[in-house]
């Protein structure tokens, strides 16, 4: 289930935050996790994570100058996760423009836009439309590969979110060689399963052209 979404302009300003249960301890722990990860991005850190951090998983995706997180129970759906905050950037993109960039925007400054969040939330935790959107992103989206991380790993033992990038780029890398291996592999069984079969084809065909043709 989500439980908690942040909207914050890439130098910190929180832009947005849904309106949710401050009574919950855990929850506002993840809530600083976040602040503090936000002082370690860079302009070359990994554009979408999760981050594992004990009950819950914080997933982010950065949209130009912002970065959207969310934070979901442990074994809510990765996917649908990551749908749920391309669709809510899409919105706020659509709903504010690029007035989130001038310096004199105060914190907070698009509360109202908790109005969609709420009921995007809800759309999202609603369990006979998550499976169907569940079934709809597996089928349009297929498996992606998402960088995870624990997130204590980032904030106190050193590792930085470049790195992740980096890591990132080079399962990509990795998958695009694994690809080509398996297509050559493939082009290589497929001659040497037909090529016998061609050979002997062409002889056929020369030895009738030989002996009634020529």
């Amino acid at each position: 289930m989500i439980k908690s979404t942040l909207i914050l302009r890439d130098d910190g300003l929180p832009l947005c935050s849904s309106v949710d249960d401050d009574t919950d301890p855990a929850l506002a722990e993840q809530k600083k996790k976040i602040k503090v990860l936000m002082s370690r991005f860079t302009p070359s850190s990994a554009p979408e994570a999760t981050l594992e951090s004990g009950a819950f998983e914080i997933h982010y995706v950065r949209v130009g100058a912002v970065v959207y997180f969310v934070i979901a129970e442990k074994g809510y759906p990765r996917n649908l996760a990551f749908s749920y905050l391309k669709e809510v950037a899409q919105e706020f993109e659509h709903s504010y423009g690029h007035e989130y960039t001038r310096p004199t925007v105060r914190p907070y400054a698009f509360v109202t836009f908790d109005n969609f969040l709420q009921k995007t939330k809800k759309l999202y935790s609603d369990k006979r439309v998550q499976d169907n959107l569940d079934q709809l992103n597996q089928e349009l989206m297929g498996v992606k590969q998402i960088m995870t991380k624990n997130i204590e790993d980032l904030l106190y033992r050193g590792d930085s979110l470049d790195k992740m990038s980096d890591l990132s780029a080079s399962l990509r890398q990795d998958s695009k060689k694994y690809r080509k291996s398996a297509q050559k592999i493939n082009l290589d069984l497929l001659i040497s399963q037909y090529a016998p079969i061609a050979i002997v084809a062409f002889f056929l065909v020369f030895l009738i052209w030989w002996v009634f043709l020529k």
